[in-house]
């Protein structure tokens, strides 16, 4: 009891209790009052008892009431909010953006917001994903841990700068099916601006150059590859940077040399455009259904109009804009945010350059306007989110019957392991039951040409003192081919017989049991190859018995050996 007293007069101990447990003791110390009347001496202790006591007391209820042993009460009840993680600069509070704001009527969004480079993830295939965020806030470390149940991205996930990869926080959201605005899989694709432009040029062949003028690119993969040199001068754009950085002017061949040896030191791809002399450059952004449009003149007097001095102002809405920022909303499975960035030249031509995702930065007076437009997209897609994952909760989960694979799969597996096992495969003719119609007997495949057609040699089986190889031929090979002699008639009615005690032990086959089992075709298609080495022709066949026996013998020393193989 000492023990408890110690521990519980602790502040730190107090401080870090969550809302809710030991309310009486997590309460300020009530003003001084004045000095008490007399009581007996047994007062004062009875009644820090009873405090004591019902502080553990109500710490068990609540406890009791978290793990479902007990109903909690309407005021715990009340208490369900979502979270939502917004990864951009602390220098943006989206707290006081989301404040009132809620899902459904009925639940209240709590904001956890974050860098990148601040985050650490679990995630597990059930859906859910444990988010740790490591901040420093006002020089001092703040460490949180919580379950996101939708993300906002605002920042780049990948940038040339060193250790600026997260890529893969990307793919962990995503692999716990993080809902998020955009969606990660746009996120992920946007990572790479060239992988991005293959896609507005795909968008450039359905609209024609008038209207989508997509300037020309091409893409290196490495340094190596830079050996054709492009029309002079020309932009060179090395990996996968923004805001300026990586792009270098390049006016002759001498130069376009010293920057291939740079790239050789980054190990990045790069990218050429013809430089354009822009008049001003164009911003058409989208944020939900909001439009806006600007143009940007240099200042300062530097060929990257997004660096140094320059002056910004906003202009119309123009359909031909409108019809430029719709169409790349919609690569990547649509883009709920998003900016086309294009450049109008003084030749009067415009030329569209890139597209930017979620990451775009706000730009304007109207900055205040757009965060409030974004946030009004994220509680409708939050609204959304939930809908979808109360309409999956509500139906009953149906069991997942195994795909039914034919007969013949099973079959195959069975014959191929009583191959293994040290059964010789039986004869073409052989591999259905007895109980398979006629017709599934004979077909067989057909020979493509005359040599493929000649008989080939049947297992020993006694017929009236001649084996099945000293059989004369009454006909033509292709004839003898297509039908067999009364002796194989025979031959193969008394290996039924034989077998027809062990139908049922035998797998059942189908019609199609010789297209999935490959090792019965090498095994055929080897026997073919054998007989036509060893010069076994319609006019070298039959010349004498003792060839004839030595023949069948080399023959059945070779199944046996290729038998042996399939028990190995």
């Amino acid at each position: 009891m000492n023990y408890l007293r110690r521990r519980l007069s602790d502040s730190s101990f107090i401080a870090n209790l969550p809302d809710g447990y030991m309310t009486d003791l997590q309460r300020p110390d009530p003003p001084p009052q004045p000095p008490p009347k007399p009581a007996p001496p047994t007062q004062p202790a009875q009644s820090a008892g009873v405090g004591f006591f019902s502080s553990i007391t109500n710490v068990v209820k609540q406890t009791a009431a978290s793990a479902g042993l007990v109903e909690q009460t309407a005021v715990g009840a009340s208490k369900k909010f979502k979270i939502l993680l917004v990864i951009d600069e602390a220098q943006q509070d989206w707290v006081k953006l989301f404040r009132g704001k809620k899902i459904q009527g009925e639940h209240d969004i709590k904001v956890e917001q974050a860098e990148f480079s601040e985050i650490s993830l679990v995630s597990h295939a059930n859906g859910t994903c444990n988010v740790h965020v490591q901040a420093f806030r006002n020089a001092t470390k703040v460490v949180r841990s919580f379950m996101p149940d939708f993300v906002l991205i605002r920042q780049h996930a990948f940038s040339m700068v060193e250790n600026e990869d997260f890529r893969n926080l990307i793919i962990g959201l995503q692999y716990a099916g993080i809902p998020s605005v955009n969606s990660l899989e746009s996120v992920y694709n946007l990572c790479d601006k060239p992988w991005a432009f293959a896609r507005l040029i795909s968008a450039y062949k359905k609209l024609g150059p008038e209207a989508f003028p997509l300037i020309e690119q091409t893409f290196y993969p490495n340094y190596k590859d830079m050996v054709t040199m492009p029309t002079f001068p020309v932009v060179v754009k090395i990996g996968h940077a923004h805001c300026g950085m990586g792009k270098v002017k390049v006016a002759n061949h001498s130069g376009f040399q010293d920057i291939a040896s740079a790239v050789a030191l980054t190990h990045a791809y790069t990218t050429t455009e013809p430089f354009v002399e822009s008049k001003y450059d164009i911003r058409i952004q989208k944020i939900g259904s909001n439009y806006k449009a600007y143009m940007r003149t240099s200042i300062s007097g530097s060929w990257k109009t997004n660096t140094g001095s320059a002056m910004l102002e906003q202009v119309a809405m123009t359909d031909r804009y409108k019809l430029w920022v719709d169409t790349c909303s919609e690569i990547f499975g649509g883009l709920d945010i998003c900016a086309v960035k294009a450049i109008h030249g003084k030749d009067g031509k415009d030329y569209v350059t890139e597209v930017v995702g979620s990451s775009m930065p706000l730009i304007g007076e109207y900055q205040a306007e757009d965060k409030q437009h974004i946030c009004d997209l994220v509680v409708a897609r939050m609204n959304q989110a939930v809908a979808r994952q109360a309409a999956r909760s509500s139906q009953r989960p149906t069991t997942v019957q195994p795909s039914q694979v034919g007969k013949h799969a099973d079959v195959s597996a069975q014959q191929l392991t009583s191959f293994r096992g040290g059964q010789q495969p039986r004869a073409m003719g052989h591999d259905l039951p007895d109980d398979q119609p006629s017709k599934a007997r004979h077909q067989t495949p057909k020979a493509p040409s005359q040599q493929n057609s000649k008989p080939q040699v049947q297992p020993q089986v006694p017929t009236k003192g001649k084996t099945q190889a000293q059989v004369e031929p009454e006909g033509p090979p292709q004839q003898q081919a297509r039908d067999p002699t009364p002796t194989q008639t025979q031959s193969t009615t008394e290996e039924q017989t034989t077998d027809k005690g062990k139908a049922r032990s035998q797998p059942q086959l189908n019609k199609v049991v010789t297209l999935t089992i490959t090792p019965l075709f090498v095994f055929c298609s080897k026997s073919q190859s054998l007989t036509n080495a060893f010069s076994f022709g319609s006019s070298s066949f039959f010349r004498s018995s003792s060839e004839d026996q030595a023949k069948a013998e080399t023959i059945r020393s070779l199944r046996k050996s290729f038998a042996s193989l399939f028990s190995d």
